[in-house]
């Protein structure tokens, strides 16, 4: 019988380096981060941390409940609706700074294009066009 290698199949963030290379390569910039972006992380680490302990689909219910219903508000409750939007696109923003050092540039682009766009929708709803 042959001897399976153990590093076969996909490799994770955390798993095993890619063959041929002594180590993992290191995220971009993560030896360079400013003063501020170190507070950042440091504010931030109590908050993820209780993230990580609610059930991920719980998370993206809750987000996904107040993107429709930001979404859905007209008339008189438009600027519910925007409120939740503003909502919605400060926790996608937030989650973008936190990891704009490990992403690459398409990743970057369109979380920014899908904040800039939500924030966007908010404008409008405080405005009764949408």
């Amino acid at each position: 019988m042959a001897k399976k290698d153990k590093n076969t199949g996909v490799r994770g963030p955390s798993g095993p380096p890619p063959r041929g290379s002594a180590t993992a390569p290191k995220p971009k910039n993560a030896s360079t981060s400013g003063p501020g972006r170190q507070a950042l992380e440091r504010k931030s680490f109590p908050i993820l941390v209780l993230l990580h302990r609610v059930p991920r689909w719980l998370l993206v219910i809750l987000t996904a409940l107040a993107l429709f219903l930001g979404l859905i508000q007209t008339g008189d409750l438009a600027w519910l609706g925007g409120i939740l939007l503003l909502l919605v696109a400060f926790f996608l923003g937030w989650l973008l700074v936190l990891s704009w050092p490990v992403l690459g540039f398409v990743s970057r682009l369109l979380r920014l294009v899908v904040v800039i766009a939500v924030v966007g929708i908010a404008i409008y709803k405080f405005m009764g066009r949408i």
